[in-house]
């Protein structure tokens, strides 16, 4: 990945996804491209807004990118959005939210572009060519 041959990898991701395979898939995706020095996994959007609350004091610790699963059970990738829109903005302000999901439905798309805390809907998995889109369109501050 021409990021990693740069050195210009991210601090931090946040993996937000209930499937144990496509967080293992995202995880080692990540770490194969260099695209960060280090990977979050949350199983559910709940546990993904308590550690990112519990974050609001130590800014420089947030995640750069967060990759949002659209379709979990109890709350949902959308349910997490609302919430995530009441936070303080040092916390909206630091992350970059990715929409993921497996759905091509045009309703889940628009539904995700429309929203403008999402910066981005990408097809799931996790891809090298993904992470290098990412990576040359968000260009890391390090």
């Amino acid at each position: 990945m021409e990021a990693a041959s740069q050195k210009t990898f991210y601090k931090k991701v946040l993996v937000v996804d209930d499937n144990p395979t496509d967080r293992f898939i995202a995880k080692k995706m990540i770490e194969k491209c260099s695209f960060a020095q280090e990977t979050i996994l949350c199983e559910s959007a709940q546990q993904a807004l308590e550690y990112l609350i519990a974050l609001e004091d130590e800014p420089d610790a947030l995640p750069d990118f967060i990759f949002l699963d659209i379709s979990m059970p109890g709350m949902d990738g959308y349910e997490f959005l609302e919430q995530y829109a009441t936070f303080p903005e040092v916390i909206k302000a630091k992350c970059i939210i990715l929409m993921l999901t497996t759905s091509l439905h045009p309703d889940d798309i628009e539904r995700a572009q429309s929203n403008p805390l999402v910066i981005r809907f990408i097809n799931k998995p996790i891809s090298r060519d993904k992470l290098e889109m990412i990576s040359n369109d968000f260009p890391a501050e390090n």
